[in-house]
């Protein structure tokens, strides 16, 4: 009796499949086909269920039971027959095409690859110190750690450079400014009545940005328009005007020249709309950008940026001025998205080390020929004074802008604990006389 047993389950299984095929063709036709098998493996499962749970005796039976599949005309297996291979055909296509679509897409991914280590060692070898803040740049050097990069910090109101860590760097021929030249065009087109800070540019069917949160969030389309409706010769005269393209410095030994084109690029790399979205084909250096940042945060004063190297020339201390600018109305509607990018933008990682006192800021990412750079120029908007921090990073992946506002942030928690920014903290230039350089020395 146990021998019957698998017999009979093959008996039931076979003949509850074929009464159960010719009743979906019956009565759905093609459809019921369908049907047929895409709960085909479903009904055998439950064919075993049955078969497991019914007596020996009645599987003995079922042993009897004629498997047979009804009669069928000659044409209509001929449809059934030629209906699954055409469907299995199309199928196994239709998967074959997507197992190779995906293998391009596998293979055609782009992962950019950098020749250059975010980190070095014995950064400050070199640096001529004996002028500087010995606070801010004890605060600069515990700030920045082993990263491969500088901090310069500037007295806005004077253009005295308090430190400047990593000197060689520093005055370095520059890099690309990526997202921080949007400082630059956002000045221009406030200046040309352009735009307001909360003028809806629309950047496609239905979207639209003001310059409050295209500044905040770094977007770039907002940029690029505002570029393409500038034009490059606005565009490259404003820039001029905040020190893009001329020496920052007054008297810096070892200071390089940026470079500002004379042309718009081709229009195959951008135009003009890459020039002020990512300042492609732009080079800046980290003391022409602060030295732009310190006149936002003046109220539109140009200074030449000075650094002493003895205590003598800190006493002796000038300001000199290189020209003022006419961006006094414009700072609050720039200043908002400065602010917002410190709160709740691209620079919110500062805040994980600092949030007592306000800080403005804008950070910037880019890479060119196997070398990533991050960018953050800031200043710190307190009660008793403000100060300019200016990072720059260069290196492969770990370096971007974020992080160099991760860094600001560090610098400034260690300013404030050693109580910079407090009343009473003054630097002998606070008091200098302003004197009049020669515009370009």
């Amino acid at each position: 009796m146990l021998s019957a047993v698998p017999s009979a389950q093959s008996a039931l299984e076979g003949g509850f499949i074929a009464l159960w095929h010719r009743t979906c063709f019956a009565t759905h036709g093609t459809l019921g086909v369908r049907i047929n098998q895409m709960f085909r493996g479903s009904l055998l499962r439950l064919v075993f269920a049955l078969c497991a749970s019914l007596p020996l005796v009645t599987l003995s039976w079922a042993a009897h039971i004629n498997t047979h599949a009804p009669t069928k005309s000659k044409s209509q297996k001929i449809s059934e027959s030629a209906h699954t291979r055409r469907r299995y055909h199309h199928l196994a296509r239709s998967r074959s095409a997507t197992v190779h679509t995906a293998s391009l897409t596998r293979r055609r991914h782009y992962y950019e690859t950098f020749n250059r280590s975010s980190f070095a060692e014995d950064i400050t070898s070199g640096d001529v110190t004996a002028g500087e803040d010995g606070i801010v740049r004890e605060a600069a050097i515990d700030a920045l750690g082993n990263m491969n990069g500088t901090v310069v910090a500037i007295e806005p109101t004077s253009g005295r450079i308090l430190a400047m860590v990593n000197q060689k760097l520093a005055l370095s021929s520059g890099a690309q400014p990526c997202s921080t030249i949007k400082l630059s065009v956002a000045l221009a087109a406030l200046s040309e009545g352009l735009v307001s800070k909360e003028t809806p540019v629309a950047l496609g069917a239905h979207y639209h940005m003001n310059l409050t949160t295209a500044l905040a969030h770094s977007n770039n389309a907002y940029f690029e328009a505002l570029g393409r409706r500038l034009g490059f010769d606005k565009v490259s005269y404003y820039a001029h005007q905040y020190g893009l393209g001329e020496l920052a410095g007054y008297d810096i030994p070892g200071e390089q020249l940026g470079n500002y084109p004379d042309e718009v690029i081709p229009e195959r790399l951008g135009g003009v709309g890459k020039m002020c979205s990512f300042g492609e084909g732009v080079s800046m250096t980290p003391l022409q950008l602060g030295a732009m940042v310190s006149a936002i945060a003046n109220g539109g004063t140009l200074y030449y940026l000075q650094h002493p190297t003895s205590s003598e020339q800190v006493a002796n201390f000038q300001p000199r001025m290189k020209r003022q600018l006419d961006i006094a109305p414009l700072i609050p509607e720039l200043s908002d998205g400065m602010a917002g990018a410190v709160q709740y933008g691209t620079a919110r990682s500062l805040r994980l080390n600092f949030n007592e006192e306000e800080i403005l800021g804008k950070t910037g990412t880019c890479s060119h020929d196997g070398t990533r750079f991050g960018w953050f120029a800031s200043y710190a908007n307190t009660s008793v004074g403000r100060v300019v921090v200016v990072i720059f990073l260069q290196g492969g992946r770990p370096t971007f802008g974020p992080k160099a506002a991760e860094i600001a942030g560090r610098m400034y928690r260690n300013l404030y604990e050693h109580n910079f920014f407090v009343a009473g903290h003054r630097t002998p230039s606070d008091t200098a006389a302003v004197k009049t350089a020669v515009t370009n020395p």
